[in-house]
């Protein structure tokens, strides 16, 4: 058929095919689900993993993608996210303008570090899958990681000299390793990079790494998942903002002023327009 052939309604049906959702008059199918089914019945990670991956998490699966969900839900205005959407509320938009505002700082440097982490713990499995012992694997991945930056994801933070989330989450994924829930070899992976990396710990987005990895996702789903947990502290300070009534709120105070950079004096003997020396 040639590009500007008529559709027909069968291709016009096939463009946006999709095995997540179901609709029809009066009908509502989630991955083959009546939705009548699930309200009431399925809390909100388990519609996340079942729109996700199309199938239902076992209690202890749904578990691990809770915490790691809660465990990142918020890190005050210190973190740019925040910050940006307090002061967007303030602009006079709405508060999904805000939200979207906020959730597009979500990249590489910020929000990105789990996705980039699972991706580390990925080739350290992998390797370890060659017979390699865990230090071993740990010490030439990280070696390797290091020559394209000196920072490793998912390992040290700027504020905590310990995040206080990483013994938690751990703790949790180490027991579904007892119980059978999830293998652990992601988990050992984490262990041995940072005993590699020693006195730096593990912070949240190592930890949260270990459980998304752990639960078969992929690196990209990592990072997906931290925009919808993060999103949640998102909209509760660009609420709480909301009210303050405040209008045009900006990175600081008014009665600061931002040191300002004063160019080179000019020197008339120089070419060209600006002539600084």
């Amino acid at each position: 058929m040639s590009r500007y052939e008529p559709a027909t309604l069968e291709q016009v049906s096939d463009w946006w095919a999709t095995a997540v959702t179901r609709i029809a008059p009066g009908e509502v199918e989630y991955r083959g689900i009546p939705v009548q089914e699930l309200i009431g019945q399925t809390d909100l990670v388990t519609g996340m993993w079942l729109l996700v991956r199309g199938d239902r998490p076992t209690p202890g699966q749904a578990a691990l993608l809770q915490a790691a969900i809660v465990a990142a839900f918020d890190h005050g205005p210190q973190a740019p996210s925040i910050a940006v959407a307090r002061m967007a509320v303030t602009c006079g938009i709405g508060i999904n303008n805000a939200m979207a505002s906020a959730v597009n700082t979500l990249g590489d440097s910020h929000g990105g570090a789990g996705q980039q982490c699972v991706a580390l713990l990925d080739e350290v499995v992998a390797l370890t899958g060659t017979g390699v012992t865990a230090e071993a694997a740990a010490l030439e991945v990280t070696d390797r990681w290091r020559q394209r930056s000196r920072y490793l994801p998912g390992f040290g933070h700027r504020f905590h000299p310990r995040d206080p989330r990483r013994d938690p989450l751990l703790g949790l994924v180490a027991e579904a390793v007892e119980t059978g829930v999830v293998a652990g070899h992601h988990l050992s992976a984490a262990l041995a990079v940072e005993a590699r990396l020693d006195p730096v710990p593990m912070n949240i987005d190592g930890a949260t790494a270990v459980i998304y990895a752990e639960l078969g996702f992929e690196p990209e789903l990592a990072r997906g998942f931290f925009v919808l947990s993060r999103s949640v502290g998102i909209l509760a300070h660009a609420w709480e903002e909301r009210q303050s009534g405040r209008r045009n709120k900006g990175p600081i105070p008014p009665s600061l002023l931002p040191t300002f950079l004063a160019p080179a004096p000019l020197d008339p003997a120089a070419p060209g327009p600006g002539r600084h020396r």
